[in-house]
């Protein structure tokens, strides 16, 4: 390393010289051309006999210098022309031919250290991480600034936990190349293999300084610093309290050294585990379990082995394994470095899976409660995605939810907290019609026999799984699903004064709003169905169901020509009216989109539209907000209703043109709202002449003329 910063000195210090050469060759003060041709040939003749074998490692330095084999045309010191501009040209000449010479062997030389980085990288996937750090350092004999080189030799060198070498070579790397995210991360794991947490995270925030976008990975980076820093800590204070000999730590050791006797009756066992447990208060405790070899003295026991395998079920073996889980649960509560011992240990991944579809109860709860602890931090859960098999898994858990105990609604929480993870999401976009819809359905279609305080946390879950967006378009394409919201709305009728019944379908009528988004033949079925629920609905003294059910509405109705027919025919024009009257942001939103889609579809709904609404005050009052969604749904409504006798008449003396103008000629993020407020502002003016007289006033007619394309 010292040999290359001194080669990187004098290659330097030439650049300078020649450089320097260059300006006093070119000077146009003779002498000093003079002077430097000395120079020149010089330094030709001491290079020559001080020929440097290795290039520059600095791809940002000019790596030009004098060739050391001048040609024999070239005379030295004694025997050099005294014409300037013929060593002035000879001097270049050599300098173009020595770059040339240069570019040609850099060439080679990066064939032939690529060939050795890709023997390098087989020995690395391999494992032979010796003989990948040969192969890169090989490749760096032959280029010494290829940066990959470095950091691939760096990855190695953490392998080989040689984490110093690793750190220099990540130097090197960024001296390459100074933005090198590669550098940063090896960098960052080798601090973090030293236990220096502050160089660790400065290497990891250098990441976001050059690249913002990767704050998911920076973050994930980040968290590992501060486990592994928790982690020391915990030790460190442990030991502090052991050496110190306080009663819990002690008797934490004196308890491991009991269980670890081989051979004992499976109630030894149990006995001494329920012990081990009470006797574990904090993360003190949690810490001493884990440096004192519990997990091995515990999980490696071949009676606890077999107690955990189910494969001799009797009470003994029972109570044996629920004392273990419960132990896990203890150790691992809070505790993230114990989580992942306890996951890694072998066998303990297919227990945690096979245990849940015991058949004791209490085998089954405290299986839960341990799964529980991991779902509730982002670290739990990454390590049961990783680990676990998820379809089992998910499969067993969903088992529970027609349970009416604690179980039920333990298990739907594990698995909505799991649903909000996207890879958890991706793992079930081919099976999820098959593994969620069945079980959640026979949900939807069984509610008077289920505990109904499960179903808005299933909901919920279910909702979180359609964020992704195959998924939801599964879901509403599934003719079952729709057949299954629809049982569930009539239950809910049934029992409308449970307060239950309102919890699930107000939540129910969320998830229907969120996955009716999409155009699906199964929407388009059911939508007249699902239209007339929805009706009644809107007769509900609930608030948030009525703007629920709207929402829906909002959503259904476009699907459906004949839906909003019947929609209209039974007053739905009236009860829009009613709620954009009374106000709230959300009820507004759904309402003026309903009441737009029913008066483009329908002559009826605009002639009843102009009759209840005296001098469309509610659809000029929505466009006075700085909503632009409820102005561009308001103008479109508008514009509809103005095909009515009288509609634009009523509006004269009103300032509807200048509002329309400002809007159709204003800088809107949403064009609808340009282009629906003008296609009302055209019609407006060619209904009624004297909103045309207004608009000239109002010098508008440049902007209604370039809107005029908008109108069909």
């Amino acid at each position: 390393m010292e040999n290359e910063k001194q080669d990187l000195e004098r290659f330097l210090k030439n650049v300078d010289e020649i450089s320097e050469l260059v300006k006093e060759l070119n000077s146009s003060d003779p002498e000093c051309q003079k002077k430097a041709s000395e120079k020149a040939d010089q330094l030709i003749c001491c290079l020559k006999e001080n020929e440097e074998s290795d290039e520059s490692c600095n791809t940002r330095l000019n790596r030009t210098v004098i060739n050391t084999n001048p040609p024999q045309a070239v005379t030295g010191p004694q025997g050099r022309q005294n014409d300037s501009e013929i060593s002035t040209e000879n001097f270049m000449k050599i300098l173009e031919k020595d770059a040339e010479d240069r570019r040609k062997r850099r060439k080679e030389n990066e064939k032939l250290a690529n060939a050795l980085k890709e023997m390098g990288n087989e020995a690395f996937a391999k494992g032979d991480y010796e003989t990948a750090v040969l192969r890169y350092s090989e490749g760096l004999e032959k280029v010494r600034d290829m940066q990959v080189l470095y950091t691939n030799r760096a990855q190695a060198y953490i392998k080989l936990m040689k984490y110093q070498e690793a750190i220099g070579d990540c130097d090197w790397a960024l001296r390459c190349n100074e933005k090198c995210i590669k550098a940063y991360i090896h960098m960052g794991r080798a601090h973090l293999a030293l236990h220096n947490y502050k160089e660790a995270r400065n290497c990891y925030h250098r990441i976001l300084d050059i690249e913002p976008k990767r704050e998911n990975i920076v973050h994930e980076y980040l968290n590992q610093v501060d486990l592994e820093e928790k982690k020391a800590l915990q030790e460190q204070k442990a030991r502090a309290e052991f050496e110190q000999g306080k009663e819990n730590a002690t008797s934490v050791l004196e308890l491991l050294h009991k269980l670890g006797k081989p051979e004992q009756i499976s109630l030894y066992y149990t006995g001494g585990i329920c012990l081990l447990s009470e006797a574990i208060k904090d993360g003190t405790e949690q810490t001493l379990f884990r440096i004192h070899n519990g997990f091995s003295i515990i999980n490696s026991n071949p009676i606890v082995r077999r107690s955990l395998s189910l494969k001799q079920p009797d009470r003994f073996n029972d109570d044996l394994c629920i004392s273990v889980l419960n132990l896990w649960k203890v150790i691992c509560e809070g505790n993230e470095e114990n989580q992942k011992i306890l996951i890694h240990s072998s066998g303990i991944s297919e227990n945690f899976v096979n245990l849940l579809a015991s058949e004791t109860p209490g085998i089954q709860m405290t299986c839960i409660r341990v799964l529980c602890i991991y779902s509730q931090t982002q670290y739990g859960r990454s390590l049961v995605l990783q680990i676990l098999d998820l379809d089992k898994l998910v499969e067993n858990l969903l088992k529970f939810i027609n349970n009416k105990d604690i179980t039920a609604k333990t298990a739907v929480g594990i698995l909505d907290r799991f649903a909000g993870e996207q890879k958890f999401r991706v793992h079930f976009q081919g099976n999820f019609t098959t593994t969620f819809l069945p079980p959640f359905t026979s949900l939807l279609n069984n509610m008077p026999s289920v505990d109904l305080t499960v179903l808005p946390p299933c909901i919920s879950m279910m909702a979180s799984m359609t964020g992704d967006d195959i998924i939801r378009k599964k879901t509403a394409s599934c003719q079952e699903c729709w057949e299954a919201f629809l049982t569930a709305m009539d239950a809910c009728a049934v029992s409308d004064q449970s307060s239950e019944a309102q919890d699930v379908l107000c939540a129910l009528l969320g998830f229907m709003i969120n996955i009716s988004k999409d155009h699906t033949l199964a929407i388009e079925e059911k939508a007249i169905i699902i239209t007339a629920r929805c009706l009644k609905q809107l007769n509900s003294s609930d608030g948030g169901i009525i703007t629920r059910t709207t929402g829906l509405l909002s959503n259904i109705l476009p699907h459906s020509h004949a839906a909003t027919e019947e929609a209209v025919q039974k007053g739905i024009v009236k009860k829009m009216i009613t709620f954009l009257k009374a106000g709230g942001q959300t009820t507004t939103h759904f309402s003026i989109k309903t009441l737009a889609i029913c008066t483009t579809a329908s002559i009826q709904a605009r002639e009843e539209l102009v009759k209840l609404d005296k001098k469309l005050c509610t659809l000029v009052k929505l466009l006075r907000t700085g909503d632009e969604v409820v102005v561009g749904n308001a103008a479109l409504s508008l514009g509809q209703c103005l095909e009515v006798p009288g509609a634009a008449s009523s509006l004269l003396g009103s300032d509807i043109v200048m509002l329309l103008l400002k809007h159709a000629g204003g800088d809107a993020s949403k064009t609808t709202v340009q282009r629906n407020t003008a296609i009302a502002l055209g019609r407006l003016c060619t209904v009624e002449p004297g909103h045309l007289i207004e608009l000239r006033k109002l010098h508008g007619l440049e902007i209604l003329d370039s809107c005029m394309k908008y109108i069909k």
